[in-house]
């Protein structure tokens, strides 16, 4: 078994098909098929459904492709420490980010990193928090960005921690008014982000809890979209309290969300157990904040 076929297999998954996936190995789509089919064989299960243009895991596909997800991030694990033990000068961390709150609370640390440790370079990497749980995973990245709480598969150190306020349009009745009940929002239409952003379930759980499923009219990847939706009134949107006190519009306002309250705990996840570079390590004790306990 080879790495490049079962990276042409985890990329087939991830992209949703073998012409998106041979993009982004960078060869030719008969290639990547011809490797799935090597992987396939050698393993003696089929591992897609393949419907058309569309593929899905089998059964056995999912084993096989969380295991190699497992492999390939070891690899880079493996790269890395090499590397390092031959002393390199120069190095990359390579970090994912959300696009709420990155401006605020990443900005600096970007600065002060840069100022203290010129040679290494960052690249990043911008999704919702879910999304950035996988490329974690995967080992693309070697820290990225979450909600907590976060799944036992990673460790964590903690970011910010923020309640969760509602927007509100001009003329809502709840207008003026600090804290805002969410079971009096239930008849209002919900303004949420787009899949994979982690705070649409920090809301929906909550709304659960208040014993409703809210109507979602809308979602946005953008914060200031949400907040222009919200001002023509086509409902209420929800953003961290820090972020919706940043970016404060007319005929906008905004109250914390109580019984239940809820709350944006942002953290630094990576994979339990996994090799930190000393350019991790730099980061995160530059960026301070709460850490998990180790295992």
């Amino acid at each position: 078994m080879e790495l490049r076929t079962l990276r042409a297999f985890v990329e087939v998954v991830r992209q949703g098909g073998f012409s998106e996936a041979a993009k982004v190995v960078f060869t030719t789509q008969s290639a990547v098929s011809k490797a799935v089919r090597q992987l396939e064989d050698e393993l003696g299960l089929p591992l897609l459904n393949r419907i058309g243009h569309r593929t899905t895991l089998t059964d056995a596909g999912e084993v096989v492709y969380r295991r190699a997800l497992a492999v390939l991030a070891g690899r880079d694990d493996l790269v890395a420490e090499l590397a390092e033990l031959r002393g390199l000068s120069r190095g990359t961390l390579r970090l994912g980010l959300p696009p709420i709150g990155n401006d605020v609370l990443f900005a600096p640390l970007f600065a002060a990193f840069r100022s203290r440790y010129p040679g290494i370079e960052i690249k990043l990497v911008e999704q919702g928090a879910k999304r950035l749980e996988e490329v974690v995973l995967s080992g693309e990245v070697d820290l990225g960005v979450s909600l907590l709480p976060a799944p036992e598969v990673f460790e964590w150190q903690s970011v910010r921690r923020e309640p969760i306020h509602v927007l509100l349009p001009a003329g809502h009745p709840l207008e003026g008014r600090k804290t805002a009940q969410l079971a009096g929002l239930k008849d209002n239409p919900f303004i949420l982000f787009e899949s994979g952003f982690a705070l649409n379930s920090v809301i929906q759980d909550a709304c659960r809890a208040a014993g409703f499923e809210p109507e979602i009219v809308a979602r946005s990847s953008q914060i200031n979209f949400i907040i222009e939706l919200v001002a023509a009134g086509l409902g209420v949107g929800f953003l961290p309290r820090m972020i919706a006190e940043q970016r404060s519009r007319a005929g906008v306002s905004h109250a914390l969300v109580v019984d239940p309250s809820m709350e944006w705990h942002m953290a630094w996840i990576w994979r339990r157990g996994g090799y930190l570079s000393h350019a991790v390590r730099a980061w995160l004790d530059l960026a301070g904040g709460e850490p998990s306990s180790k295992s």
